[in-house]
């Protein structure tokens, strides 16, 4: 005869798996805001920054964004973006922030 399992046992193990990979990820996080030099932002500035980063629409400035994260990661040196892109980046009103309702 088989051996019955013990699910609540498993159901446990599970949850502590999954509690063991949410504090892996918040604390990868916490790495990568140091490592990044975010540390230095104020935590209000950078939320503000992670919202609209995640609100954002336009597709090329997100595959810029992951090309120089991906750059970041490979260790590569990156040169900033042109005066021009930074002008035109920095006119744009912030989607989603406090500054464009």
């Amino acid at each position: 005869m088989r051996k019955p399992r013990d699910f609540d046992t498993e159901l446990k193990a599970l949850a502590d798996k999954a509690k063991a990979l949410k504090e892996r990820r918040v604390r990868q996080l916490g790495e990568l805001v140091a490592a990044t030099g975010a540390d230095a932002l104020d935590a209000d500035l950078l939320a503000g920054a992670l919202l609209d980063a995640v609100a954002m629409k336009d597709a090329a400035t997100k595959e810029g964004w992951r090309k120089a994260g991906a750059a970041f990661f490979h260790g590569k040196q990156r040169e900033p973006a042109p005066q021009s892109e930074r002008q035109r980046t920095s006119a744009l009103p912030l989607e989603g922030s406090a500054a464009s309702r």
